[in-house]
């Protein structure tokens, strides 16, 4: 759909106006209704052959039609799935600078400025001139000045210049791909129709200037009476949706069918709107399926080649001197924003310019669950490829997906430490005697390691809470603990986490993290620092009795804690680290191989590029370590545990990675019970897409930011290539009308046009071993030096009590 209202197409290119303004066919005499006889109005469109097609069919052709009518959600069959291509030439701007005053006033602000730029740009090829048309764009939408004003040029640029375009261009395409796949030909199928918005009367709705509002179809047949509305991605947009409303009560097409097609998984909100509309007109009409929602999946790949002004990306680069990684995970995080606020802010801005589905789902993706799921085979010179999942949120117009930037970081950052870290220092220790061995120092500066040590503490905590007598599995431990003098005593322990083996499929080249689980581990140990609360007769257990605790330990307090470590939110960044560790294991067997952009960093314990990040840049792994030997010395968790008629009140108080075990599936495995999974993670790497009729959402990108499609459009080195000094800063816009400097080609993909070829552009229809993983290869261990469960009692009479 090009825009929701008549009043909204200036803002539009020019093409688009002359296509509505072109050859329209008028329809009239359209059946009345309930015997009451209402003219139709003249309706203006264009062929949708013509349009997309390139030619014209005298008639419609068997088949014709858009599917699913009879059912109110529908799916095409997976079989049906498929990519294709839009040019997104802007994209390759996307690390352009901000004007400065200067060049600002060079660039100008007015039509009259953006056209020369513009006209220069054609003329020449001179990127530098596609610049100037940039910030001429930008300082006319800063001297607009009004509530529409994009001031941060990133953004702007995200927005205004890439996004609009390839909202454009993905719309066309996919109208293009759906006429040629349910075969609108013949002069009853129009595109791109207006339809003047009528209330149940028949009276003009009118808009806040006084003129009669238009909703814009992008397909209609008068003789079927039915209204198309094509979504690439798989949101509807409210305001046009208001306007169905009305239109399908209006007397012109109260008998008509609203039919919506989108190209992605649907959205909740979505479904849920066109679902109770679909209820309201069966009500009002006795018609069923009036309203129906068709679900075409097919995925959107943007295509652009790097230049100079192409944003550097350190996301899974492991090189800071070229332009680095690209695709749908960077683009989605980078609109995600970092809080609920600012996710809401940037939802409503981005659906905002959303109405052909170029931004896919506006804080559609949960980072919350962001998992890394597939690491391709890195190849020196490509960096690698990588592809992660995420759930949907419910519903991203309430609460939209925030913290991608932040998620992805975290993830990149590990994989790198695994990397860089020799294994010796992939550990850290919680003991109460040792301060001095709590983690290599080196370590103890990146949110890898202090994850790790946050982890172990929480770690124990967990340990603690589950001692409680008032839950299920405490009240088993503690009814039958070894007692001494009839009171219940527990041994000190030390807990720690080590990794399951993880379930992996080696294919296609890479590695495909199926599962990562971890296990809890506890064993008996004595400290030398000893916990506060006087006497503990408990340390007079014998080794018979602290076995028979241990083996109650293990039967009922390990399964708690680890099904937390496994599945609660607060050890979420645990689990993400984890899994950069199975990747990054991966990429060292593959470079001992062959040698890989990666060898400079294997084991070069050189960790400055993946520091502490904000907020936690100033974490220091003293203060954790004060915090377990106050738990330790105090208490930390107290509750009280009935006994030989007395009730006595207990206070209760690491991690190594330097192996990582793994189990390679068999291919009938993998396919039998992750379907789809390969052609969807191929697909993940160039576009986000939804794995099969989940609301799970894949998404990544490659290491060489190469433009997808076979052919030679990105990927190659950047023409000047970027400053090594990795500050992202590209090199800089033009300060002067004529650069003297030849610039570099146009960033389109071969052929020379930046526009693509409608599919189907020849006017013709469309048609009615792996090699298995070695166990001993990947490692990784958490394991938990010292995690000393602590605990002293206070004893009191029963009698006593009150």
């Amino acid at each position: 759909m090009r825009t929701a209202l008549r009043r909204h197409l200036g803002r539009r290119t020019g093409t688009a106006l002359a296509v509505l303004a072109g050859a329209g066919m008028m329809l009239t005499g359209l059946p009345a209704v309930q015997g009451e006889a209402h003219a139709a109005p003249a309706l203006k469109g264009k062929r949708c052959d013509e349009l997309y097609l390139g030619r014209k069919y005298n008639a419609p052709v068997a088949g014709s039609g858009i599917p699913g009518k009879n059912q109110q959600y529908s799916v095409n069959p997976e079989s049906d799935w498929g990519d294709y291509f839009v040019d997104n030439p802007s994209h390759s701007f996307d690390g352009l600078q901000a004007p400065s005053a200067a060049q600002q006033k060079l660039a100008g602000k007015t039509p009259a400025d953006i056209a020369k730029w513009k006209a220069k740009f054609k003329e020449t090829g001179n990127i530098k001139y596609r610049v100037l048309e940039i910030y001429a764009r930008y300082g006319q939408n800063l001297a607009r000045n009004n509530s529409g004003t994009i001031r941060d040029f990133r953004r702007y640029m995200d927005v205004r210049i890439i996004g609009n375009e390839f909202n454009r261009l993905k719309g066309e395409s996919f109208e293009a791909r759906l006429v040629k796949k349910f075969m609108l030909v013949g002069p009853d199928w129009l595109c791109q129709v207006e339809v003047p918005v009528t209330d149940r009367n028949g009276k003009p709705v009118l808009d806040k200037n006084g003129k009669q509002v238009v909703r814009i179809y992008d397909a209609y047949n008068a003789k079927t009476k039915e209204l198309g509305e094509f979504k690439s991605n798989g949101k509807h947009i409210a305001k046009q949706f208001a306007l169905d409303k009305r239109v399908l009560r209006s007397p012109d097409f109260r008998d008509h069918s609203l039919r919506l097609i989108t190209g992605e998984k649907t959205s909740n909100n979505t479904l849920k709107q066109y679902r109770e509309l679909n209820a309201a007109i069966q009500r009002e009409t006795g018609r069923s399926n009036g309203v129906t929602v068709r679900e075409q999946r097919s995925n959107a790949v943007p295509r652009w080649t790097p230049n100079q002004y192409t944003r550097y990306n350190p996301i899974f680069n492991p090189s800071p001197s070229r332009v680095g990684t690209g695709g749908p995970l960077d683009d989605a995080a980078y609109r995600s924003g970092r809080t609920p606020q600012e996710a809401r802010s940037l939802q409503g801005m981005y659906q905002g310019e959303n109405t052909r589905g170029g931004f896919g789902r506006p804080g559609g993706v949960d980072f919350s669950t962001l998992e890394l799921n597939y690491v391709g085979n890195p190849v020196k010179g490509k960096g690698i490829d990588y592809s992660f999942k995420a759930d949907y949120v419910p519903d991203e117009d309430a609460n939209p997906g925030f913290g991608g930037e932040t998620a992805v970081q975290l993830a990149s950052d590990a994989f790198f430490t695994w990397l860089a870290l020799s294994p010796d220092r992939m550990w850290v220790n919680l003991n109460p005697d040792h301060p001095e061995q709590i983690m290599d120092d080196g370590f103890a500066h990146t949110d890898a390691g202090r994850i790790l040590l946050e982890a172990d503490m929480e770690m124990k905590r967990d340990f603690s809470r589950a001692y409680d007598y008032k839950t299920p599995e405490g009240k088993q431990l503690w009814d039958n603990a070894a007692k001494i003098d009839g009171m219940p005593c527990i041994h000190t322990t030390r807990n720690w986490i080590t990794p399951k083996p993880a379930k992996v499929r080696e294919q296609d080249g890479g590695i495909y993290i199926l599962d990562a689980p971890l296990r809890v581990e506890s064993t008996a140990e004595k400290y030398t620092t000893q916990p506060g609360g006087g006497d503990n007769p408990c340390t007079r257990l014998t080794d018979e009795q602290i076995k028979h605790n241990q083996e109650l330990i293990n039967r009922y307090i390990v399964p708690v804690v680890e099904k937390q470590i496994n599945t609660d939110a607060k050890y979420k960044d645990l689990r993400t680290v984890y899994r950069s560790r199975v990747a990054a294991e991966w990429v060292r067997a593959q470079d001992a191989r062959k040698a890989t952009d990666f060898r400079p960093i294997i084991n070069s314990n050189d960790l400055e590029r993946w520091p502490l990040r904000a907020p936690h840049q100033n974490w220091d792994k003293m203060t954790v370590w004060q915090q377990m030997v106050k738990s330790f010395k105090e208490g930390e968790v107290e509750f009280e545990v009935p006994a030989n008629g007395q009730v006595y009140i207990y206070s209760m108080g690491g991690v190594d990675f330097s192996k990582a075990p793994k189990n390679n599936i068999p291919r009938a495995t993998f396919t039998a019970e992750k379907p789809r999974l390969d052609t969807t993670t191929r697909t993940s790497v160039k576009t986000e897409t939804a794995y099969r009729n989940t609301e799970t959402a894949y998404l990544g990108g490659n290491g060489t930011h190469t433009a997808p499609g076979g052919d030679n459009g990105g990927g190659g080195k950047p023409t000047p290539s970027p400053s090594g000094t990795g500050t992202g800063k590209p090199t800089g816009p033009p300060q002067s009308p004529d650069p003297s400097t030849p610039a570099p080609q146009p960033s389109t993909t071969p052929g020379g046009n930046n526009t693509p070829a409608p599919q189907g552009g020849d006017g013709s229809l469309a048609g009615t071993g792996s090699q298995a993983l070695t166990v001993s290869g990947i490692a990784a261990a958490l394991l938990a030096g010292g995690a000393a469960l602590v605990w002293w009692r206070r004893r009191h009479a029963a009698a006593n009590r009150s």
